[in-house]
């Protein structure tokens, strides 16, 4: 328990300060009329002299009155119950994610550890899942390329969307051709509304750049001109010829140009080793914001105090009442049969 103002406790003295400071309170009023006072006076030889009469309060009457004004006083200073303190990580980097969806992604080519040869972008989708799992302290976005590039995920922490959206992946959602350096541009411009200061792109390709209106390598200086780290990883077949061919000479250069590194992966267990160590070369900086709910119990100190309140003065009324009743039950019959007969003649002679 703690009080949200605990210095309203100085209060708590007060009414005995007060009884102490201010003066008593007096009222004038006549004590006894006595017929013919002044000759009562002259034979008596007594002159009458003034005086005063003090109601001293019980003990129950301080008490009750003291811990009603305590109650009230620690309401006022509001009496807070803290619960288990609540915990949240707060994202301290951005981490996005490019995939490549043109056509060539569902080339079988990929063998899966259990030895299973799956498309490019099944190894993918899988490797991804496990990536996902382990992003503690990251904002993750998603952007999805081939003719064209969008924004298949914005950032967020919800890893659980994340991994159900790349379940979602088909190949040639975005278009059959590779526009590479069109993705990096909307990483870009996705990244400006970002307020981390670590901002990271992994993009993932399996061929050159077929259908972009700004090239790679351009792109790659203009991210490096907003402090946007990019890695890339090639998944493609680097003996192969035409819009099939993998450009990894472009891939090295982009990586190189934001300080960032080139991996190739050629099965999807090399592909599992490139997230692996891609998590281990940024450490992560998790902050983490706590604070402890409070419970408001002033409520309960008020309802003591108006309680009590209502006790004492009801039973000070029962017990006025239940003495008026026995003052009237212990009055002697005749005297009530005496003023009957009294009100009786009296009405016979009016």
């Amino acid at each position: 328990m703690t009080l949200a103002y605990p210095w309203l406790l100085v209060l708590l003295p007060l009414p005995l300060a007060l009884r102490y400071l201010l003066p008593a309170h007096r009222t004038s009023t006549s004590g006894v009329r006595v017929p013919q006072f002044d000759l009562v006076v002259r034979v008596s030889g007594e002159e009458p002299s003034s005086g005063s009469s003090i109601r001293r309060r019980s003990f129950w009457q301080a008490a009750v009155y003291a811990f009603v004004w305590i109650s009230l006083v620690i309401a006022a200073a509001r009496p807070q119950k803290l619960l288990p303190p609540i915990s949240k990580e707060l994202p301290t980097r951005d981490l996005m994610l490019a995939i490549d969806l043109s056509g060539s992604m569902e080339t079988k080519d990929f063998q899966s550890p259990t030895g299973e040869v799956v498309t490019r972008l099944v190894a993918v989708q899988q490797t991804l899942d496990d990536f996902l799992t382990q992003r503690n302290g990251d904002r993750v976005s998603m952007i999805v390329f081939g003719s064209g590039a969008f924004v298949q995920i914005p950032f967020t922490q919800d890893v659980d969307v994340c991994r159900q959206l790349v379940d979602q992946l088909a190949v040639r959602m975005a278009g059959p051709k590779t526009a590479f350096g069109d993705a990096i541009g909307l990483a870009i411009t996705v990244f400006q509304r970002s307020q981390m200061e670590d901002k990271v792109l992994i993009a993932l390709t399996d061929g050159n750049d077929t259908g972009s209106r700004v090239p790679p390598i351009e792109a790659a200086k203009i991210a490096k001109d907003n402090g946007i780290i990019i890695h890339t990883i090639g998944i493609g077949d680097p003996t192969a010829a035409g819009e099939d061919a993998m450009d990894e000479e472009a891939l090295r250069t982009v990586a190189e140009t934001t300080s960032g590194k080139y991996f190739y992966a050629a099965d999807q267990k090399q592909l599992k080793l490139v997230y692996s160590e891609l998590d281990s070369m940024s450490e992560r900086k998790i902050e983490t914001l706590s604070y402890r709910p409070r419970l408001e119990r002033y409520h309960v100190f008020v309802a003591v105090a108006l309680v009590t309140s209502l006790l004492y003065f009801g039973v000070g009324f029962a017990k006025g009442l239940a003495s008026h009743v026995i003052e009237l039950a212990d009055q002697p019959p005749s005297n009530a049969i005496e003023h009957i007969s009294r009100d009786t003649n009296e009405e016979q002679i009016a």
